[in-house]
């Protein structure tokens, strides 16, 4: 009865959504709903073609769904059940990835099938979020998506090599130097060695001495007994490597409609 009720809720929400959202280049459904209305024309224009050229040049949906409310669902059920029951996914496997935000409790959720489970790992994901978020909390939301989708192509080419990013397999963080911190170090880099260099320049009637007796000024002190005194000792200590927290690839659960889904999601 529930999910009867579910998907008669979802074919009225698609039909009025089909009236006002332009559909996707290959006459399939949007892959851009803003049911919230957080977008501007302009921007729901680029975001959507962007969406749709990497979906299609990467044959799997990448999807961006803005709700007002849940509807007494979770964002995970309500994630799986849109891209299940409006027939998001390529091929057999409904190859996709969905990106949920609800603005009533603020919830977000990404939810993978077919080869973005494969693409988006657990530790893809969080790394994932950590890049979009903080646009989020700040109502960048274009921005947001776009970061998301652009990520979703990336780590879709990764997976089609063998070596989807996952916990130890992370993208590396480019190291960017400005030019006004490039220009700082230099300067500092040539005061120094002027600095050091009049340093050196008085101290060219002092040199060092092999031994410590001669810095003693002969028959200015007798030394008429020795002893070796303990201070200290020096020992190594080396941290016991931790256990990683993941084991890698994705975590995977059950939806409505008897599809496996992976994906998680949180607040922003």
């Amino acid at each position: 009865m529930m999910r009867k009720r579910l998907f008669a809720i979802f074919s009225a929400l698609l039909f009025s959504m089909l009236l006002t959202v332009p559909v996707s280049a290959s006459g399939s459904l949007p892959r851009l709903v803003d049911d919230a209305g957080l977008l501007s024309d302009s921007e729901e224009m680029d975001l959507l073609e962007e969406l749709d050229e990497i979906s299609e040049r990467q044959q799997v949906d990448v999807v961006v769904v803005t709700v007002n409310s849940l509807e007494g669902s979770s964002a995970m059920e309500y994630a799986d059940d849109f891209f299940d029951y409006y027939g998001y996914g390529f091929g057999a496997g409904r190859d996709g990835i969905l990106f949920l935000i609800s603005m009533e409790e603020r919830d977000w959720f990404v939810s993978t099938t077919g080869y973005g489970i494969t693409a988006v790992t657990d530790a893809g994901l969080e790394y994932m979020a950590e890049r979009f978020l903080d646009d989020l909390s700040e109502g960048n939301y274009a921005a947001a998506f776009s970061t998301f989708a652009e990520l979703c192509d990336d780590f879709i080419t990764q997976a089609r090599t063998g070596e989807p990013y996952d916990a130890d397999n992370l993208p590396q963080e480019p190291f960017h130097v400005g030019g006004s911190l490039a220009i700082a170090l230099a300067a500092g880099f040539v005061v120094s060695l002027i600095v050091t260099g009049i340093m050196r320049g008085g101290l060219k009637t002092v040199h060092s001495q092999p031994a410590a007796d001669h810095y003693v000024k002969k028959g200015s002190m007798r030394v008429v007994k020795e002893t070796d005194l303990f201070l200290y000792r020096h020992i190594d200590r080396r941290e016991k490597p931790k256990e990683s927290s993941s084991s890698g690839g994705s975590s995977t659960h059950m939806s409505s409609s008897e599809t496996t889904h992976g994906g998680g999601g949180g607040k922003f």
